[in-house]
């Protein structure tokens, strides 16, 4: 039950599954949407973040955040709805929250955890016993991801089992070119830089000179 307009819901993240229910219930578009036609939507919500987190004021951020809780919200709510495999928030909820106190010894168990690498070294042992049937480093690592992000994430994986990242120098064509940003990826990582945003917010600066220099001026 939706809370009364001008009465705070004594639950809010409810509320809004009920909302998202009801939504799915009454509203013709969103009844015809599956996971798939859903994913458009995600990607451009979660860019959308991206920008209120680096670029945008607490009211964006706190707007942009809810819009993709929406997504969540939305998958969640088809997949409640499977005949086959059916779950809904809860089941995802739930999930989530065992997940992280599986990845938090520290916290929630007996471990011992007083900087933040040894805090990794409890979280990908937890990982690595939840993944257990995996049989590569790249199994979990999605192509889909950004090129820089992509390129990041294999350096990491290419150094766990022994694999280097080539070295950089001027490239003289297309598959050089590529080796020459690989070996800038590797270096982001090196130094615990993050390449993809490191484009991102350069190319904002971009923006900001063309926006200038397309600007009228005045005699």
């Amino acid at each position: 039950m939706t809370a009364a307009r001008g009465q705070a819901s004594p639950d809010p993240l409810r509320e809004a599954a009920e909302v998202m229910r009801a939504v799915r219930d009454r509203c013709v578009w969103t009844q015809q949407i599956d996971h798939r036609a859903l994913v458009p939507y995600l990607v451009e919500e979660s860019a959308e973040l991206i920008d209120a987190v680096e670029d945008g004021t607490r009211a964006e951020l706190r707007e942009e955040l809810g819009d993709l809780l929406w997504q969540v919200l939305f998958h969640a709510e088809i997949a409640s709805r499977d005949a086959d495999d059916p779950f809904d928030i809860d089941d995802v909820a739930r999930g989530l929250a065992d997940k992280m106190v599986r990845r938090h010894p520290h916290v929630f168990g007996d471990a011992v955890a007083t900087t933040p690498e040894e805090v990794l070294v409890h979280w990908n042992a937890a990982k690595a016993a939840e993944k257990s049937t995996r049989t590569s480093v790249l199994d979990g690592v999605s192509e889909r991801m950004p090129s820089l992000s992509l390129a990041q994430k294999l350096v990491g994986k290419a150094a766990q089992v022994g694999v280097s990242a080539p070295t950089g120098g001027s490239p003289t064509n297309e598959a050089e070119l590529g080796d020459a940003l690989l070996a800038l990826v590797a270096t982001a990582r090196a130094n615990g830089w993050d390449a993809e945003r490191a484009l991102r917010e350069r190319l904002r600066k971009l923006e900001d000179e063309i926006r200038a220099s397309e600007a009228p001026t005045h005699p």
